[in-house]
């Protein structure tokens, strides 16, 4: 699934383009609905034509609530950045386009709505605008698509617009390390606690014990649920509902986040790069009230500019932020920083360094491919370059990480495979990264979905309910010990077939063939079903699936009520 987050001004639409394109209004308060802005964040899914998934997070528009805004885009994949015809670019168009670009998103389509109240030259006019304004950014490239989210114009467009953008926009890593920033939480009669948030980093279980960071209370995962269904486990890159025990909902706000603890270094400074807003009116000190964004939350934070000591407008330097409690943070993990007093985006950056241990004075803080890969265990090597610069030759598809974290890798999925034993492991239940190592295991056979240790071939063949439907090839007693999954298993890898709930032992088709193929050869104008059970000295109870078998796969040709000979007969 995708996480695509709403950008654009207030009253530009961008909640009456969610409703069109999900069928789902976003806007869940009253006060929302009263005043016709959205407030708070909301939330909605859609299936595009190729079936991806996506899930929507608009975000409110207005500057008043630019901190509601701030938590709900800290974990997307790509956004829809929306521009009213009416009115064109406005001052909170460029906000929000310089927060997702301080945040790092790469991806994104422009939906220029509300095309029904221009006529085609004002149209144009808000294209040119966008184009202009868009330059240099991640959305310069992007589709403009034109909507009227009333009356359904350009709806599907955009639809095949963004089923684009996400074939080629990555999804969510996971590398075993869950965290989930809860962006809203509530009671639920009869349920309890509930949070929602964008999972990342790695999966959640039913019955998993969460932490709470910062404050360290524990929580049970009682249920799980992502657009509108329950789960028992949930992957990474999903907007997730969590059901929670032993904890009250009033201790689960923005900036809390949950994670397995022990995973997690917690800090309460970090070095970081911070890059200024090029049209900021003034340079960057430790003077000033300053706060961080990062995750779901917001913190009053002290700032360091390490080296000069000051930045200018359009400059990026290194810095030390010190926070008023311990977080669970990563290198690469993006913030962006606001002055408090001027109540305005100062810029944003990058985690470098979650446990500086040299004086501010002497940091020399930085993203080398050794300290991301030993931080992150598996990092993708298109995020390795963006966030160190360097490129880095994967080891596993596109992945990158150390050779002792890929020898543990593949000693699991081997044990996964020796443990399934001789029907083999189903890939399909095997994570992205497990399935490329599949090929990575020895004496490992790939077929129909199902990887198997070659020496269990043998051992298939020889299974016993094999030997049973042998015995009698042509009237074959039919199985009751084994179980729906061996049979399965069996019919999976061509050694047993079934036809209209009989099954016989390939081998015994075979002979079938052959048998039936001396009748034709005797009677090429054709034979009836009865002259094929007389040949095979069975009953019409497995003469009529064995026929069907053999029209199925080529050896026959039905005529009436006579079998021809088809195109794979035999040849005696």
């Amino acid at each position: 699934m995708h996480v695509v987050a709403t950008a654009g001004h207030v009253d530009h639409g961008k909640s009456t383009l969610v409703r069109a394109l999900t069928g789902t209004d976003p806007d869940r308060l009253a006060e929302e609905k009263e005043r016709g802005l959205t407030i708070d964040l909301g939330f909605a899914f859609a299936t595009l034509p190729s079936g991806r998934k996506i899930s929507f997070i608009d975000v409110p528009g207005h500057i008043r609530f630019i901190k509601n805004m701030l938590a709900g885009v800290g974990g997307v994949d790509a956004c829809v950045f929306v521009v009213a015809a009416t009115e064109g670019w406005k001052p909170q168009s460029e906000e929000h386009l310089r927060i997702l670009e301080l945040l790092g998103i790469q991806h994104g389509v422009v939906a220029l709505t509300q095309m029904g109240l221009v006529d085609n030259e004002l149209a144009e006019l808000a294209r040119l605008d966008v184009e202009e304004k868009t330059e240099g950014s991640f959305l310069e490239a992007a589709d403009i698509v034109a909507v009227d989210s009333v009356n359904g114009t350009g709806i599907d467009a955009l639809r095949d617009a963004l089923d684009v953008m996400t074939e080629s926009t990555p999804t969510a890593s996971n590398f075993k390390r869950p965290r989930l920033w809860i962006d809203r939480s509530f009671a639920a009669t009869g349920a309890g606690s509930i949070v929602t948030g964008t999972l990342t980093g790695g999966r959640l279980r039913v019955d998993d014990e969460v932490s709470l960071i910062p404050g360290g209370k524990k929580a049970r995962i009682r249920g799980i649920q992502t657009q509108g269904e329950s789960r028992t486990k949930i992957d990474p890159g999903h907007r997730v509902a969590l059901n929670l025990a032993h904890v009250e909902h009033q201790s689960l706000g923005r900036g809390v986040a949950l994670a397995f603890q022990d995973q997690w270094h917690q800090t309460a400074k970090f070095d970081a790069e911070l890059r200024v807003l090029p049209d900021l009116g003034h340079e960057v000190s430790r003077r000033g009230a300053f706060s961080i964004y990062v995750g779901s939350g917001e913190w009053s934070i002290r700032l360091r500019v390490l080296g000069p000591n000051r930045l200018a407008p359009g400059s990026s330097g290194l810095v030390r932020i010190f926070l008023p409690e311990e977080l669970p943070l990563l290198p690469g993990d993006r913030f962006v920083l606001r002055e408090s007093g001027r109540e305005e985006t100062v810029g944003g950056g990058q985690v470098l360094d979650v446990d500086p241990q040299l004086k501010a004075s002497e940091a020399q803080p930085d993203l080398s491919v050794d300290r991301v890969i030993a931080e992150r265990g598996w990092v993708r090597a298109d995020e390795l370059k963006r966030l160190t610069g360097s490129a880095v030759q994967p080891v596993l598809g596109d992945w990158v990480a150390p050779a002792s974290v890929v020898a543990s890798a593949v000693e699991e999925v081997r044990s996964l495979i020796e443990a399934a034993g001789p029907l083999g492991l189903d890939v399909a239940l095997l994570d992205e990264r497990q399935r490329l190592i599949v090929d990575d295991v020895e004496d490992v056979q790939m077929k129909e979905g199902r990887a198997r240790r070659v020496d269990q071939e043998d051992v298939l063949i020889n299974h016993p309910l094999v030997a049973e439907l042998e015995a009698n090839p042509f009237a074959p007693v039919q199985p009751t010990a084994q179980s729906r999954e061996e049979i399965r298993g069996l019919i999976q890898r061509g050694i047993v077939i079934q036809s209209d709930g009989v099954l016989f032992a390939a081998s015994s088709i075979e002979k079938a063939a052959i048998a039936v193929a001396r009748l034709l050869q005797q009677n090429p104008a054709g034979v009836t079903v009865a002259e094929i059970r007389d040949a095979l000295e069975t009953t019409r109870k497995f003469a009529l699936p064995i026929c069907a078998i053999l029209d199925s796969t080529g050896v026959t040709r039905r005529r009436e009520d006579l079998r021809i000979p088809g195109p794979r007969l035999p040849e005696l």
